[in-house]
């Protein structure tokens, strides 16, 4: 299974070990979560070749089907090359959980299940532990360019539903029920683009101390 890295719905999600001693970047794409073998070797504190052992055992014994399981993702290494390495979802890495009698796998299933929770819930997921670092980055700025984004895309979906509604057969623009309904949709698309109805704008700009109350435009 392939599943490029560059997909708009793979995310990286850190996971902190409860005794704090081990931070993993868990690669989560809105189905599951995927972790390297690497990455199980920090996770469960035990060698790589424990790690790879156990997984072979999983296929080999007929547990898991390979290929529904596991998946490459362009990863760049400390010699700034990027390489195609393998990758094992929740299934796999719950299954070495077991086998290696650890506890960090029923904590990491619990965190991991949450997340995925969250994600049906809501439609995404947070990483909390970049929010509370400053944003790790460039991870603050990407959440606002996406609500930027919806918010666009909800402009335009409002503006399309004005356009229909202008178009219909008994269309009457002084109709008490016409204007009613283009403030309503008025209101939908301040909002979708700052946050904001007219009635908050004009509540929140207006200010008595400045000249004609702080009003900018004239009509």
């Amino acid at each position: 299974m392939n599943r490029p890295d560059e997909s708009p719905k793979n995310s990286i999600i850190i996971y902190t070990t409860e005794d704090g001693l081990t931070k993993i970047d868990t690669t989560f794409d809105g189905d599951t979560v995927w972790l390297s073998i690497d990455q199980m070797a920090d996770l469960f504190q035990r060698n790589k070749s424990t790690i790879s052992r156990h997984i072979k055992n999983i296929f080999a014994e007929g547990e898991l089907e390979r290929d529904s399981v596991v998946a490459k993702f362009a990863t760049t290494a400390a010699d700034g090359k990027t390489y195609q390495v393998e990758f094992y979802n929740l299934d796999v890495i719950i299954s070495v959980g077991y086998r290696v009698k650890s506890k960090r796998g029923t904590q990491f299933r619990i965190w991991a299940t949450g997340i995925l929770k969250e994600y049906m819930r809501k439609g995404f997921a947070l990483d909390d532990e970049r929010l509370k670092n400053l944003g790790g980055g460039g991870y603050f700025k990407e959440l606002l360019e996406r609500i930027r984004d919806i918010r666009a895309s909800e402009k335009v979906f409002y503006r399309q539903v004005l356009e229909i509604y202008a178009t219909s057969i008994d269309y009457d623009p002084k109709a008490e029920i016409s204007v009613q309904f283009f403030k309503k949709v008025q209101n939908k698309i301040h909002y979708a683009i700052h946050g904001q109805t007219a009635a908050e704008v004009i509540y929140n700009r207006a200010d008595a101390e400045k000249e004609f109350m702080g009003l900018t435009t004239f009509a």
